[in-house]
């Protein structure tokens, strides 16, 4: 299960937007200066589609994870709670909200900014101790010092500059260095814009012209309207969204961005026990995909049966894909695709 880490501005309807993904609840501010947390499967109607062909007695979905912390202030310094930093620093991504309804303070690139700077400069006093031992540690011979030293020492000086460190190049072994650290300003990060009711059947216009200017992933959400939706039974949301135009829901574009700027890929197993998807890494090999699902099919593995989820649909069925020899076998070397339904063979 991957964390999307929820940052915003106050008045942005960051907990709005949480309250629309997950139906949760939570109040606006935070719980007491707490982190809210709620999973959530992931919109996948290849689910639905497999369960029903061979007749699965469970469902199961992708789940994703948000966050939602409170203590976020205008200004550098303002800064986030401790709660709220240890909450995102354990995120995998994040979701910066930016509102654009009428009255609602910065405009988004300006909101981006002051949210980037408030968030370099958490990672500026976390990674500028560390550098200083890194530092004296090398100057005394410890072995490996020196490189977590230089690391450091350009994180530091990237985030003085006021320069997020994903916008810098990293070697593996830097990486490492860094990730020990959990820095916000590593972390992929998306922006999620925040429309009015009116402006929901413009989202994927709005979106588009804010990313441009952003240069960051974004998608445009009403999530006040997302939100009330919420509330509601599902066929009854899914009315409310179409009557105002809303042709994609919230949770299935936020979920969207964040697994692709995560990287990850969705594969599938089916059967009479239960149909159910996976995330994976993209370039995955199938024993990987396999570890996924357990690990003893991982340590154990033989070989995966493997068909695309169209092909598998258009036979009628694993059984009839099998009795059509339309079932492939793979070995270890396989990388799994978007869209795979596997069954591992494996022997333990």
């Amino acid at each position: 299960m991957k964390d999307v880490g929820i940052v915003g501005l106050p008045q942005s309807g960051k907990t709005t937007l949480f309250n629309a993904l997950t139906r949760a609840g939570a109040p606006a501010g935070g719980a007491a200066g707490k982190a809210s947390v709620a999973a959530v499967p992931v919109p996948d109607p290849r689910v639905d589609v497999l369960a029903e062909l061979e007749r699965s007695r469970k469902r199961v979905f992708a789940q994703a994870r948000f966050v939602d912390v409170a203590g976020l202030s205008t200004g550098a310094g303002g800064g986030l709670s401790a709660q709220g930093l240890g909450a995102l620093r354990e995120a995998d991504a994040l979701a910066m909200v930016l509102a654009a309804f009428t009255g609602s303070g910065p405009d988004p690139v300006e909101a981006a900014a002051e949210l980037t700077l408030e968030l370099t400069v958490a990672d500026l006093e976390s990674i500028a101790g560390g550098a200083e031992k890194a530092a004296k540690k090398a100057r005394a011979g410890v072995k490996e010092a020196a490189l977590e030293a230089d690391v450091l020492a350009r994180a530091r000086d990237l985030l003085d500059r006021g320069t997020p460190l994903r916008a810098a190049d990293w070697e593996a072994e830097e990486a490492r260095v860094l990730r020990n650290f959990a820095p916000l300003t590593l972390k992929p990060a998306l922006g999620v814009l925040n429309l009015a009711e009116a402006d929901a059947a413009s989202a994927a216009d709005r979106a588009a012209e804010a990313e441009a200017k952003l240069s960051l992933p974004t998608v445009a959400v009403a999530a006040a309207l997302e939100a009330e939706a919420a509330e509601l039974t599902l066929e009854d949301a899914a009315d409310l969204l179409a009557g105002y135009g809303v042709e994609r829901g919230g949770l299935d574009q936020v979920v969207g961005a964040a697994w692709r700027l995560l990287d990850l890929l969705t594969f599938l197993t089916t059967g009479e026990d239960e149909t159910r998807a996976w995330e994976v890494r993209r370039g995955a090999t199938a024993p990987e995909a396999a570890g996924r699902i357990h690990s003893d099919l991982q340590q154990g593995f033989i070989r995966a049966e493997v068909i695309a989820y169209d092909d598998l649909v258009a036979a009628g069925g694993w059984d009839a894909a099998r009795s059509k020899g339309l079932l492939r076998t793979e070995s270890r070397s396989y990388v799994v695709r978007e869209g795979d339904v596997l069954h591992i063979r494996f022997n333990v």
